[in-house]
């Protein structure tokens, strides 16, 4: 661990020694760790487990459990995360800062690839591709719903792990191209309920529990694609 991140660390315990406010020191402590290259998961697992250290009775062996933090910590934390993620990623155009996904940029790019594929086998695109969208169908906004996307974008990455390009349209919604096969349907249901039985798990996520799928077939050429990708 860097020598910032220890002190971050050590400033969160003094803060909580001292029952001072926590959130200069958790922003910095999210910080941090984005600066020593760990994701979102492994911060909010070590706050997690600073978290189980200050609160619980234990007797040396500590389970820490991110469900079990505050939603007011996590999110604190989170937003020093990103700032840092959001600082490092200047200039990077083809990834999401926060969610890791790639840009609604970077899927026109590709598109453009599977039509000129598509164009040279003298096939049709959606004869070998199809777009799927994932949506958080709910009001929520703001913390939640970043936090729900995080999620989302973790499911998916791990759904649809074949090469497949997952991409973010939107704020609240994410789209995979991906081929046609027979186990697709299967896959899609596989990764809707994992994304609500994950988001489930946290009262702070309720509001963004209903989650929309949907399988877009290509349109003629990539032209009318990406007016296809504008209006999803």
């Amino acid at each position: 661990m860097s020598d910032w991140a220890s002190d971050a660390v050590d400033a969160v315990c003094a803060a909580v020694v001292e029952d001072r406010d926590l959130a200069e020191p958790l922003a910095d402590l999210g910080a941090a760790r984005a600066e020593a290259g760990v994701g979102l998961a492994g911060t909010l697992q070590d706050l997690a487990a600073l978290h189980a250290v200050a609160t619980g009775a234990h007797d040396g062996l500590v389970s820490a459990d991110p469900d079990a933090v505050p939603t007011a910590l996590v999110r604190t934390t989170a937003l020093g995360w990103s700032d840092v993620i959001a600082r490092l990623s200047v200039g990077r155009e083809v990834e999401d800062p926060l969610t890791g996904l790639t840009t609604a940029g970077y899927l026109r790019t590709r598109l453009h690839e599977v039509y000129r594929e598509a164009r040279a086998a003298g096939r049709s695109a959606s004869e070998d591709y199809v777009l799927l969208t994932a949506s958080l169908d709910s009001p929520a906004d703001g913390y939640p719903r970043m936090m729900a996307m995080v999620l989302m974008a973790d499911v998916l990455r791990t759904a649809f792990d074949s090469g497949e390009t997952i991409s973010l349209l939107r704020s609240a919604t994410a789209a995979v191209l991906t081929r046609r096969n027979p186990q697709l349907s299967a896959r899609c249901l596989h990764a809707r309920c994992m994304i609500e039985h994950r988001l489930a798990a946290d009262p702070a996520l309720h509001a963004c529990q209903e989650i929309r799928f949907q399988q877009e077939p290509l349109p003629a050429d990539h032209n009318a694609a990406c007016d296809l990708l504008a209006s999803l």
